[in-house]
């Protein structure tokens, strides 16, 4: 299948064009590596450095590529800059949307998967998350996804796109070729790792007083590996609609700490820091509706995601180096 790649040059989207590669499928990457990394995209895929926003020249990428899926990872993701710069998210994560969906309709590309996210649930009431919780995002980087995700259902219902939108929980892990290499790292399994490397003195914990077994905030990690599987199934079945992607199994900050140490055999020093606002105590997600429309059964292990993370940050001590 020709399929093109929003943000493949990102740490999710490559380990997706790895798979979708090794699958025999032709991938074509647009990416304007704002954030992604050209080592990230894998040699077998084509690249186009470009923006959302360039609507005629997407158009034509669209159409001569012969594209029959877009994967659209392309997107800011990070929360606090989100709450700093509300318009930077409105414009790339909502008007690039909207201009890639129409140079889809321009071009007759038939179906989109959209890497969503469980931002756009917010503050939950109830745990596990199922795909019908209330959505009420609580930065403009949640906002954004849930907007993009309105939109892609309006131009579904009016100009026959396929959707597949799949909200994700936390990714981990690495394949052997691609891992996670951000500008600004975030998330919370690279920076343990980071204190492992020398590049960081200690971890920090945000909030150790929840109503958690052990008193910090519990998240569900899924393998990035598992991530592409499951993308690889969208494009290639009919299944459509809404979907969680976690593993149904949420981690403590301590646990994931604890399992970085064994993997590691590094002590990593840790600060006990005050609770961020807006951090919920727990965030799992419900993903039997994923399971039963892609047979995805996403591993668990914790310990496994975080030894995948090491050995490609031990094999990549600067990252791609660009």
């Amino acid at each position: 299948m020709r399929i093109v790649v929003t943000g493949g040059a990102g740490y999710i989207g490559s380990v997706c064009v790895e798979l979708l590669c090794d699958s025999g499928h032709d991938v074509l990457v647009i990416d304007n590596l704002g954030e992604g990394h050209r080592g990230a995209v894998d040699p077998r895929a084509g690249l186009e450095v470009m923006d959302l926003a360039e609507t005629a020249r997407l158009t034509e990428v669209l159409r001569s590529h012969e594209t029959k899926a877009v994967i659209h990872y392309a997107a800011d993701a990070l929360v606090g800059e989100s709450m700093e710069n509300p318009a930077k998210y409105y414009r790339n994560n909502v008007l690039g949307g909207l201009s890639l969906l129409e140079g889809m309709v321009a071009a007759e590309v038939p179906k989109m998967v959209f890497s969503s996210t469980c931002a756009t649930y917010g503050v939950p009431g109830t745990v596990p998350i199922d795909e019908d919780c209330p959505q009420n995002p609580v930065n403009p980087y949640g906002h954004s996804k849930l907007t993009f995700e309105g939109m892609l259902s309006w131009f579904a219902k009016i100009h026959g796109i396929t959707p597949v939108i799949f909200r994700y929980f936390n990714a981990s892990g690495a394949s052997a070729r691609f891992g996670e290499d951000h500008r600004i790292e975030t998330h919370l399994i690279p920076n343990v790792l980071f204190v492992a490397q020398g590049k960081r003195d200690t971890i920090e914990v945000f909030g150790t007083d929840y109503e958690t077994p052990d008193g910090s905030a519990v998240r569900d990690y899924v393998h990035v590996c598992d991530l592409a599987a499951v993308h690889r199934q969208a494009v290639e079945q009919e299944g459509s609609g809404v979907f969680n992607l976690g593993t149904g199994r949420g981690y403590s900050v301590w646990e994931v700490i604890e399992a970085c140490r064994r993997v590691t055999g590094h002590g990593i020093p840790v600060v006990e820091g005050e609770r961020r606002v807006g951090d919920p105590p727990v965030l799992v997600a419900a993903s039997e509706k994923a399971a039963a429309v892609f047979d995805w059964a996403p591993a668990t292990d914790l310990e496994e995601m975080v030894r995948s993370a090491w050995k490609w940050h031990e094999a990549h001590p600067d990252g791609y180096g660009d």
